[in-house]
């Protein structure tokens, strides 16, 4: 039997990326998969229809995670399309990197709002279907630099690590419900936008890696397929860093 049968996923930002490689593994185990995306756009489209080749069901809906509203409709339409949520992922994120003293309020805003301020919308929306279900698994994208910072990155550092406190506070307050959460930090990865990186920045990085590559998008899917099955199933409020040893 598969990791994740019979089960449904919420995955936000998931058009590409890492997003799109957790939805695929949630699908090629099993799982019904909703899914948003500012707008659904032919990379969206696609991705939709990578997730139905494995046989399961697919949604994909355009929505602005950081907008409370939304979010909560998002959840609405997931319900009345697959009658549960079984595991939610908040992978929704941007960067808007920059110095803190040249840092503009509308840097540090946007990425509040898109990569913190997100998960908190779709906590708060999924909370009452979890613990009506009296199951769920809640899955938080932190990253390496909101547990050891980085410079140039104060607001990108900020949210994950809010993500973090996030995850533990409702691994408390729904445990007794059954609903877990956990947070996945990972290092650096290999994606659209980090491949466009100079191949010096690149082989400097891998240098920092005690595996001595960067990760790809895959090997978070891994650990977040994991985090999204039974085999998890007394594993909550924690951090897995998923970055070669970058950071121990």
């Amino acid at each position: 039997m598969k990791l994740l049968e019979g089960k449904v996923a919420l995955i936000t930002g998931a058009a590409r990326g890492i997003g799109k490689a957790i939805a695929l593994k949630y699908a090629s185990e099993g799982a019904d998969v909703a899914f948003t995306d500012l707008s659904i756009d032919d990379n969206g489209l696609k991705t939709k229809e990578e997730i139905e080749s494995f046989g399961v069901k697919a949604l994909a809906i355009a929505s602005n995670a950081a907008n409370f509203e939304e979010s909560h409709a998002v959840v609405e339409q997931v319900v009345k399309e697959f009658g549960k949520i079984d595991i939610l992922v908040n992978n929704a994120g941007i960067t808007k990197d920059g110095l803190m003293m040249r840092m503009s309020e509308q840097q540090w805003d946007a990425v509040i709002n898109v990569n913190l301020k997100s998960a908190f919308n779709f906590v708060h929306a999924v909370t009452p279907v979890m613990m009506r279900q009296r199951t769920g698994s809640i899955i938080n994208m932190s990253s390496v630099v909101g547990v050891g910072g980085n410079a140039g990155q104060s607001n990108y550092s900020a949210s994950k690590a809010g993500m973090i406190g996030l995850t533990k506070s409702i691994a408390q307050e729904l445990g007794s419900r059954g609903v877990r959460a956990n947070a996945v930090a990972p290092g650096f990865i290999i994606t659209e936008m980090t491949d466009k990186l100079p191949e010096d920045v690149k082989k400097q990085w891998a240098e920092q890696i005690p595996l001595r590559r960067g990760g790809k998008p895959e090997d978070v899917a891994d650990v977040c397929t994991f985090l999204a099955s039974d085999l998890s199933s007394y594993v909550t409020g924690q951090v897995i860093s998923v970055c070669g040893g970058m950071k121990m």
